[in-house]
């Protein structure tokens, strides 16, 4: 086998590649995938660092070849006023899972941004109502603008509600969403009164303490809780998942890291109590929406997701020459 060599791709190339119509049929795949039990179980190890920490998602999927991902991302809060740089930052390593030649090393933000943004896609498509128009999203960064790009695709959406302790932040955000989409981005103070008006709520932020509780959600919502990948982070009420029908992307991962975690620590549930994985519901083994109940997403993030999307990534790249290319071993 002759080497092609090893592709490197910076931010911007990666953000160039692939729509958020290929990010949402990537994920909803593999989430099948996973669901039909047609996938080895995916890989996480997280390590604590002063003021953050990193986390490692690692996985193998087969496709029309064999690919293994290693994806390591660094997570700060406090990147912004401290440094300049963004909270999230990594890079992720693909290999060909057949003999384990590395294939590309790639920048992991705009990945993890867009698959997580299709993965709330893709799980609102199965869990909330099918009608629902009007979202509330808390967290007003990047997270936020893809998951309303990416909830579009699958919604007739006609107003969103966008909620933000930084208040500036809200605003802008509501403006250049209201221009990209044309339809009403309407900041909000009070989650309580926009809860009553909401149909779908996501809550992306890097919060540490809940914010979003039981009594404001009313019968039907469908609440994908995104911000929660350590044991720190919390969104959501305890009671939230424990009183309502819970689906989570994988249970023992949710149960260290995810909302799960802090319901289970609550002693308020277990995790047999979880209704489903995500994958079960797309791959149609366990049920979606039964009823005008309330539904709950805990979204940790899946590193078969990581390993698709940056497969799909690379194929991209590879067959429009995008990228610098390098030889490792040299």
């Amino acid at each position: 086998m002759k080497s092609q060599g090893t592709l490197l791709l910076s931010r911007s190339e990666v953000a160039d590649l692939l729509s958020i119509d290929e990010y949402i049929a990537a994920v909803e795949q593999v989430f099948r995938l996973y669901g039909e039990g047609k996938t080895q179980p995916p890989g996480i190890l997280g390590v604590h660092a002063h003021d953050g920490g990193f986390h490692i998602k690692a996985g193998i999927l087969k496709l029309d070849r064999s690919f293994f991902a290693a994806k390591i991302n660094a997570n700060f809060p406090q990147n912004a006023k401290r440094f300049g740089l963004p909270l999230i930052q990594g890079a992720i390593f693909l290999a060909d899972a057949q003999n384990g030649y590395p294939l590309a090393i790639m920048d992991s933000m705009e990945i993890t941004i867009q698959r997580t943004g299709a993965a709330t896609a893709v799980a609102a498509k199965y869990l909330a109502r099918p009608d629902s128009k009007s979202i509330l999203i808390c967290g007003c960064g990047n997270q936020g603008r893809v998951s309303i790009q990416a909830l579009s695709k699958i919604f007739s959406l006609e107003h969103v509600f966008a909620y933000d302790i930084d208040g500036t932040q809200a605003k802008r955000f509501a403006n250049e969403l209201s221009d990209k989409l044309k339809i009403p981005v309407e900041t909000t103070s009070d989650l309580g009164e926009a809860m009553k008006c909401s149909d779908i709520c996501v809550t992306c932020t890097p919060s540490n303490r809940f914010f979003l509780k039981q009594d404001y959600v009313q019968p039907g919502t469908f609440v994908a809780a995104v911000g929660a990948d350590s044991e720190t982070k919390q969104e959501l009420e305890p009671g939230l998942l424990a009183h309502n029908k819970t689906v989570v992307d994988i249970v023992d991962q949710c149960a260290s890291i995810g909302e799960l975690h802090h319901a289970i620590a609550s002693d308020l549930m277990t995790k047999q109590q979880v209704h489903a994985e995500l994958g079960e519901v797309v791959a149609g083994t366990k049920p979606g929406r039964a009823s005008d109940e309330i539904i709950i997403f805990d979204s940790t993030g899946m590193a078969l997701q990581d390993v698709i999307t940056s497969a799909l990534v690379y194929e991209k790249a590879r067959q429009q020459g995008a990228g610098t290319t390098v030889e490792l071993s040299a």
